[in-house]
């Protein structure tokens, strides 16, 4: 079977938010602006910026993600962790339960979560024609490696497949950084 190659984008710091914090953030009424797509169908970057504060240390200008969800979630990296002052667990997107706590700052308001503060677990997003191509299957772990002046090869790579995904694996600016990660990097899949 022919190895699959895999376009590698690095994912900043951001948050997803629900309709009832977005207008605590930025008033009753408020909708997200959408100034780009982004790589997953549907997903896009908005215009607005908060700021999220640890016990240590805040963090001004994160992009908020859209559309809303059912749930708050801050993804951050460990670099970012350590400033705030705050030990996040690796988790997949959705997986909150126990995890960190933060203040939300908007310019109408602020909350404060009790959990929701995730370093999110590196994943490669594919279709279920992707995943059967490769013999590949949703939650199974990869690993992906990475040529280059710092290559490397990243293990406990988590597949997620949905018809509404396309071919590309996230990582956090600590990781893309690690491998000097570039425009148009792309990994071999190697599985387990």
């Amino acid at each position: 079977m022919e190895p699959m190659k895999v376009l590698v984008e690095g994912s900043a710091r951001h948050v997803h938010v629900t309709k009832e914090a977005l207008e605590a953030l930025f008033g009753a009424g408020y909708e997200l602006h959408n100034k780009r797509e982004l790589s997953q169908p549907g997903q896009y970057l908005t215009e607005e910026k908060v700021r999220i504060e640890g016990p240590r240390g805040g963090i001004d200008r994160v992009s908020i993600l859209g559309p809303e969800r059912s749930a708050v979630q801050v993804e951050v990296s460990f670099t970012d962790a350590r400033v705030l002052g705050l030990t996040p667990p690796v988790r997949e997107s959705g997986d909150l339960k126990g995890s960190a706590p933060c203040k939300i700052i908007g310019p109408a308001g602020e909350i404060e979560i009790n959990e929701g503060v995730i370093v999110a677990k590196r994943h490669i997003h594919m279709t279920p024609d992707d995943a059967a191509k490769h013999g590949l299957s949703d939650k199974e772990t990869v690993q992906v490696r990475l040529e280059g002046e710092r290559a490397l090869t990243f293990d406990e790579v988590v597949v997620r497949v949905s018809p509404n995904f396309r071919a590309a694996m996230h990582i956090d600016f600590d990781e893309g950084n690690a491998a000097c990660l570039g425009a148009d990097t792309y990994g071999v899949v190697i599985k387990k």
